[in-house]
């Protein structure tokens, strides 16, 4: 009888229960990237000298990879909606402390705080690959990867024009305040889950390393994402630099603008998901790979000040949100295809080593920028998906989710 109702429950998860959960996952995920285009205002207001300022960001990526491979492994063992909402608090708590801060201290240590808890957005996923059937689950982790995505998009954007109208301590108080209601929310709607595992965290911990070396599809769906967001996070990190130059002269609000062009690309999330759960991982992955790889193609074979260029600039960004987007739901929803007993642990691993693969590529970026100009940061940028797509082709069948 317990089995019978878990599967209906299962079968029928709400859709609006569906919707809250992509939006839960994009409102948290985006506090990743609120400063990144406030740094120079925010490093002259808390007091960081002009070489120091990257640390408003790398310390919250700190945090965030510090999350990933600590807390999010918990959701195998810690009833999950506790753990969920504990972590939405703690981000709530740290945002209020930037949103006040004007020393670099408290903000920065803040920062950090903001990284692990963001990691909610990754209990989160899987939490949801549990409530969903086998036969639906790529289709529910699309959708709300599609809310998360958005929210990684959307999230610089909009710090600029709400810094812009109020000032950047106004982006960190409304997102607290967002956050705290989220937290309020979900304690009340979502389910408990308490996973059946008992082991305990040491040993939780220990056996990571293991999972790494012996599940091969882990390794190869992080090693084709590391390669596919290096190169996403070298585009958006440079692209606003290029946008601001001596070429087209935009402003901070048309920047912004642009950077609502690559939300476009969030569309491809759902489609992979449903692609996922006719057994065209494969195929789908190539896809992704290749789109990936036209994207950055296009801005390196066509560079112009004139309307063309602005508008291959666009294609591009839509086409690389649209294949990392498409690869990152490919990804995970391979993964929750393994056992449900180490799905956080499998989720918290990939997230660490793709995201690090991100780090790469913004730090590459912008020193490749700087000394060799756009093309030179293009040709570095598409190195990386050709590495994913030869990788690709070593594939072998056992590996079709």
């Amino acid at each position: 009888m317990t089995v019978i109702k878990k599967q209906t429950i299962e079968k029928n998860i709400p859709t609006w229960l569906t919707i809250l959960l992509a939006a839960a996952c994009g409102i948290v995920v985006a506090n990743l990237y609120y400063a990144q285009p406030l740094i120079g205002v925010i490093s002259s207001s808390i007091g960081l000298s002009a070489t120091s300022a990257g640390f408003i960001v790398t310390i919250t990526q700190i945090g965030y990879v510090v999350g990933l491979l600590f807390v999010v492994p918990m959701g195998d063992i810690v009833e999950n909606r506790r753990l969920i909402v504990i972590s939405l608090l703690l981000t709530a708590a740290a945002l209020t402390v930037t949103a006040v801060s004007k020393q670099a201290v408290p903000f920065l240590a803040a920062s950090f705080a903001i990284g692990i808890g963001a990691v909610a957005a990754q209990v989160l996923v899987p939490f949801a690959s549990y409530l969903a059937s086998e036969s639906s689950r790529g289709r529910v982790v699309g959708n709300i990867m599609s809310g998360l995505l958005l929210g990684i998009m959307l999230a610089r954007p909009l710090s600029s024009l709400v810094a812009d109208f109020f000032g950047w301590h106004a982006v960190f108080a409304l997102s607290a305040a967002a956050v705290f209601i989220l937290a309020i929310v979900l304690s009340k709607v979502l389910p408990t889950r308490k996973p059946s595992a008992d082991t305990r965290y040491t040993a939780l911990l220990g056996s990571m390393w293991h999972l790494l070396r012996t599940t091969p599809i882990l390794r190869r769906r992080a090693a084709y994402h590391a390669c596919v967001f290096a190169t996403f996070s070298l585009f958006w990190t440079t692209v606003p630099l290029l946008l601001s130059g001596p070429t087209f002269h935009f402003s901070q609000k048309g920047i912004a603008v642009f950077a609502l062009v690559g939300v476009a690309g969030a569309v491809a999330a759902p489609i992979a998901g449903r692609l996922a759960d006719r057994g065209w991982t494969k195929p789908a992955t190539g896809i992704a790979l290749v789109t990936v790889f036209i994207s950055v193609l296009l801005p390196l074979m066509i560079q112009t000040g004139s309307p063309i260029g602005i508008t291959v600039l666009v294609v591009s960004a839509i086409l690389l949100d649209a294949g990392v987007s498409a690869n990152l739901v490919l990804g995970q929803r391979a993964l929750f295809s393994l056992s449900p007993e180490i799905r956080s642990r499998l989720n918290g691993l990939f997230m660490a080593i793709f995201f690090f693969g991100g780090a790469i590529g913004s730090a590459i970026g912008g020193w490749a920028y700087g000394t060799g100009g756009w093309s030179t940061a293009l040709w570095i940028g598409v190195a990386f998906p050709i590495a994913a797509m030869l990788y690709f082709a070593t594939e072998k069948k056992q590996f079709k989710m």
